[in-house]
């Protein structure tokens, strides 16, 4: 059974890697860390905005402890990028870029209040499960790489980027997403 390709071999249809592609499990961990880095950094910038634009008490409080965890787990990369040798730069995550540019572009086409609030909430969702996604497989090859204090500290990420996503169902199903609906059969009468 043939596993591998050698640099020389192509195959019909594939993609022919950048000079600076990925060569090993090793280069993916540290492109993945500089991703979710700068993704981490543009939420701190992003929250407060979402907080602005948000009408219910309980979700902005979620925004402002969720600005706190996001400034702790820019730290927490930084402890990353020490232990594991890695140079702390931040990568242009165009993922995180695209999730942030649809949350704005939400936030101008729905008005203030709990329509808007439930708008914020699924587009807050959409970036905790890219950084679930990215935290759990960040961990999963450092725990494969042997770099134990870093599978440590991204799954202490990992835990609460799974918290927050569950406060945030709680949030829309206990009044938002009701008050919102409510709204339709306003509109619609």
């Amino acid at each position: 059974m043939r596993t591998a390709i050698s640099k020389n071999e192509s195959i019909k249809g594939a993609v022919r890697g950048e000079m600076n592609a990925a060569h090993g499990l090793r280069d993916l961990f540290e492109v993945g860390l500089k991703d979710i880095y700068w993704a981490e950094k543009v939420l701190t910038k992003t929250l407060p905005r979402m907080m602005k634009n948000a009408s219910s008490p309980e979700l902005v409080n979620s925004l402002k402890n969720q600005l706190n965890e996001t400034q702790e787990h820019v730290s927490r990369l930084e402890k990353i990028f020490e232990v594991t040798g890695v140079e702390a730069t931040a990568k242009k995550c165009e993922a995180m870029g695209g999730i942030l540019k649809e949350t704005n572009s939400l936030i101008k086409q729905t008005d203030l209040g709990v329509v808007r609030d439930a708008g914020i909430i699924a587009a807050d969702q959409k970036v905790k499960h890219y950084e679930i996604a990215t935290y759990g497989t960040l961990h999963a090859y450092a725990k494969t790489l042997g770099e134990n204090k870093a599978a440590n500290l991204l799954a202490m990420s990992l835990d609460e980027e799974k918290k927050t996503d569950a406060a945030l169902t709680g949030i829309a199903m206990s009044h938002i997403n009701n008050q919102a609906h409510k709204a339709d059969a306003i509109t619609n009468t």
